[in-house]
């Protein structure tokens, strides 16, 4: 592949069969986060956390996930799967603050009824909003 094949921008398509299977994984592991604490706490108590907890509990396991996930490599699974890298703008590995500006931007970014992916559409480099703001890019790797 050649340096500017790997510098490209993946398609929307592409990016949203990503999004997708990462939904997939995210369910197993949210499913690992959530009930293997609560079957460990169950079995020794009659014990359940108040719903702010667990929405606490859900945005932090994310946040860890892909905090990780990009500072390690650019990549998620599905992100390797789909051959999709996030980068800083100058096309080098996020920092750790940097992946979780990307990831806060996100949840607002796709919140908001999405608008953030269409943005897509009419962003002059083809980035999500979350990228745009946190000055990072994904490229095809």
């Amino acid at each position: 592949m050649s340096a500017s094949a790997t510098n490209a921008t993946p398609g929307i398509v592409r990016r949203l069969a990503a999004m997708l299977y990462e939904l997939l994984l995210l369910a197993a592991v949210l499913a690992v986060a959530f009930f293997l604490p609560h079957i460990l706490l169950g079995a020794f108590a009659n014990m359940q956390a108040p719903p702010m907890v667990t929405k606490i509990h859900f945005f932090i396991v994310l946040l860890v996930y892909f905090s990780w996930f990009w500072t390690n490599g650019g990549q998620t699974l599905a992100m390797k799967t789909w051959k999709i890298k996030v980068v800083d703008i100058n096309g080098g590995p996020l920092r750790p603050a940097q992946a979780v500006f990307r990831y806060l931007a996100a949840w607002f970014s796709i919140g908001l009824c999405g608008i953030g992916i269409f943005w897509a559409l009419v962003d002059r480099d083809r980035q999500f909003l979350h990228d745009r703001i946190a000055d990072t890019r994904l490229i095809l790797t």
